[in-house]
């Protein structure tokens, strides 16, 4: 993650613009004085930067919560407030030199918004989750110039060394997206998608709730289907697939195809690994054979009331209110010149929406923007709404 590591932390006055990059305002942790958020916003990009301040040295990076799509605009951001407030620099890994050419006119980079307000529908869509090296991913999208293929990865450099080949091979069929793919999944409009390749997930056995397939994923992968579309896992671990034959098997009709060590046409450079020392490798494939009910999801994220009590929302901090199917955690709580802000997690228990309330005396809104349009998330600020005003 980009970072510098700076002798004293600097404040300066808000709201300030310079060389493009807008600074907003600045948020201090009310239970630890030692961690700040400033506000930044660069061309589309709303994100903040945080400041950690230890005895001797700050470090001032990236909020991974609210980290923007162009790693671009936060190198620019951290170098433009360093500049601005004349910060003295131990170390940084932040490079100040311009970005690579091939990421200079990057078209192929979307946010959440995009698909949220207008998902493409001119043509057949192909997902691919996780795609790592994006060799599948970049292979796929070269050999079908007809259907639009949709990366979506959260590594960042895997993302930029896939944005520079769709730059380097000239594709206009590929979307790359840094985001969770189970929430992504909740907007995409029903009987569009010929395929969903879900290659090498983590295994995540310890933790088996981060997992990708699980029942939801997988009702949700057969509504945006198209008949005899087809959901593709492939992974290497044994324990995985048990566990995801077991979900698919648990559903009352389903078709599944299933294959051991098959050979495709591109595989990764962990494939290839595996390969040599003789792991096998597993293929579960379930083809979608109904059409769905096209996607419908009612409701907004307004709030009935601007008027709320600042120290009551401080006083949230740590807590949890459940309802039926989801729950919220008010994770921090800060303190701005105009009001209050609270970092939230909100929405169904096993794909949880992060994002930030701020609060002052004019208005109430989330940070940076609204939560994804899912049932559950509407439900969860349905819920937030009326806690908020008891």
């Amino acid at each position: 993650m980009p970072h510098l590591h700076i002798e004293k932390f600097k404040e300066i006055e808000f709201p300030c613009k310079v060389d493009e990059v807008t600074f907003n305002f600045i948020a201090s942790n009310h239970n630890h004085n030692n961690e700040k958020l400033i506000s930044v916003k660069i061309d589309e990009d709303d994100f903040f930067l945080l400041v950690k301040e230890e005895e001797n040295k700050s470090l001032l990076k990236s909020d991974k919560l609210t980290r923007p799509a162009s790693i671009y605009n936060v190198h620019r951001a951290l170098l433009s407030y360093a500049k601005v407030a004349k910060l003295n620099v131990i170390s940084s890994n932040v490079p100040e030199y311009q970005k690579n050419v091939h990421l200079e006119k990057v078209t192929a980079l979307k946010s959440i918004e995009y698909f949220a307000s207008n998902f493409p529908t001119d043509r057949e869509v192909r997902i691919e989750v996780g795609f790592g090296s994006g060799r599948h991913l970049l292979h796929q999208a070269a050999k079908h110039k007809e259907i639009l293929f949709i990366g979506i990865e959260i590594h960042r450099p895997s993302i930029e060394q896939v944005l520079k080949q769709i730059t380097i091979q000239n594709l206009d069929n590929l979307f790359v997206l840094d985001y969770d793919a189970r929430l992504f999944m909740e907007l995409v409009p029903s009987n569009l998608v010929g395929k969903v390749y879900v290659h090498f997930p983590v295994p995540w056995d310890k933790k088996p709730h981060r997992r990708v397939i699980s029942t939801s994923f997988i009702e949700e992968s057969r509504r945006v289907l198209k008949v005899d579309g087809r959901l593709e896992l492939r992974t290497d671990s044994e324990n995985y697939y048990a566990y995801s034959y077991e979900t698919f098997i648990a559903f009352h009709k389903t078709t599944l195809q299933i294959n051991k060590n098959k050979d495709i046409a591109i595989s990764s450079k962990y494939e290839d690994r595996w390969k040599k020392q003789e792991k096998n490798i597993y293929d579960l494939t379930m083809v979608n054979e109904e059409e769905s009910p096209l996607l419908g999801v009612d409701g907004n994220f307004e709030f009935s009331k601007l008027n709320l009590d600042s120290k009551k929302v401080l006083a949230l901090y740590g807590k949890t209110q459940k309802f039926e199917g989801g729950f919220i955690h008010f994770e921090r709580a800060f303190t701005t010149s105009t009001g209050v802000m609270t970092r939230l997690s909100m929405g169904s228990f096993d794909r949880p929406e992060h994002l930030y309330l701020l609060v002052n005396a004019s208005e109430i809104r989330y940070y940076p923007s609204n939560p994804l349009k899912s049932k559950s998330n509407l439900a969860a600020h349905k819920f937030l709404d009326r806690f908020l005003n008891e």
